[in-house]
């Protein structure tokens, strides 16, 4: 049996470790709060549209040394959380645990085994003070891009809305062995093994990094940001310099923005996460999705001013708005 913990009882996370808890695995939860109460009251609840499953057999905890160490250790929660959560983790590993980092954005170990000019590139925008790097080495790192939609209506509930795809991915790239067991663990998941994970989250950022942020200016659900001529436009500037970045930095993206888009359509009018956490108070995960883009950027030489005037009227608002620190 193998020994999992989820670190953020969210979306994510309660897809992941709801199914892992009822497909027999010793499964443990970091939560706090209403959220932890409900699980030790009631079981994890997911809901589907076959059913609910209830996970009542989690352990569940505020303290990652009451969990201790864990064969494998997923982090699902928002990018912005880990800097001042990484480092009370330590309990959760061992020195063979496997970490998969289930994150929007640009993770902190990003140009870690990427190759190339900018091998071992410091992200200042995800990890300010290398207190993520310092507690969750590289080696202990799997990537993960993850495809599904889900949200959370009440404290240890959640609600699988659409989709079931995980990629994961050794940030050196390679089938390691660990890969391979890390994917069987997530029977159940339309499970992808990736060679060059770099370049999966990239391109999934490279469809999320406009419409998430204009969706929390607007209030505006995605059909309506695609729908408006200007605002799609606008979008399709931004993508055009990403993809610039990212064919840089090894990560060339082969669609046009248009197809991209296109992709983004067939999911109707969706409310995006950053909308999601907009309405309802919490921090946005601005920096993971676009500051750490603009700090690429400058770094391999590409001028992005589209993507800076994005930026910066997305963070202007969300500091009147409190859900961005002020400087």
């Amino acid at each position: 049996m193998t020994r999992v913990a989820v670190v953020g009882a969210g979306a994510v996370g309660g897809v992941i470790g709801v199914r892992l808890a009822a497909a027999g695995h010793e499964t443990s939860v970091l939560a706090r709060g209403a959220t932890l109460a409900a699980i030790r009251a009631g079981g994890w609840r997911l809901h589907t549209k076959d059913g609910t499953i209830v996970a009542d057999k989690v352990t569940a905890s505020d303290d990652p040394a009451v969990l201790g160490p864990q064969d494998v250790v997923f982090l699902t929660v928002k990018a912005h959380a880990l800097p001042g959560l990484a480092p009370g983790l330590a309990p959760l590993l061992g020195p063979d645990t496997v970490v998969v980092p289930a994150l929007n954005g640009v993770p902190w170990w990003f140009f870690d085994g990427l190759g190339g000019s900018y091998d071992g590139l410091r992200l200042r925008a995800v990890d300010p003070d290398g207190s993520v790097a310092g507690a969750l080495g590289t080696h202990h790192i799997l990537g993960c891009v993850v495809h599904l939609s889900a949200n959370v209506p009440a404290p240890g509930e959640v609600r699988l809305t659409a989709g079931d795809g995980l990629i994961l991915g050794e940030p050196g790239g390679g089938d390691s062995e660990r890969l391979r067991r890390t994917a069987a663990l997530l029977d159940g998941f339309t499970v992808t093994r990736s060679n060059r994970i770099q370049r999966d989250i990239w391109y999934k950022l490279w469809g999320n990094m406009t419409v998430n942020p204009i969706s929390a200016l607007t209030g505006a659900t995605a059909d309506k940001i695609l729908d408006d001529e200007l605002v799609n436009g606008f979008a399709h500037a931004v993508m055009l310099e990403a993809a610039a970045i990212g064919a840089r930095v090894g990560c060339p993206i082969e669609q046009s923005p248009a197809d991209r888009n296109a992709v983004t359509r067939r999911l109707g009018a969706f409310k995006t996460s950053m909308l999601q956490d907009a309405e309802a108070g919490r921090p946005i995960e601005l920096d993971a999705m676009l500051t750490a883009v603009r700090e690429i950027a400058v770094a391999v030489g590409i001028p992005t001013p589209s993507l800076d005037a994005l930026l910066g009227v997305t963070r202007l608002a969300a500091r009147e708005r409190g859900l961005y620190p002020l400087p």
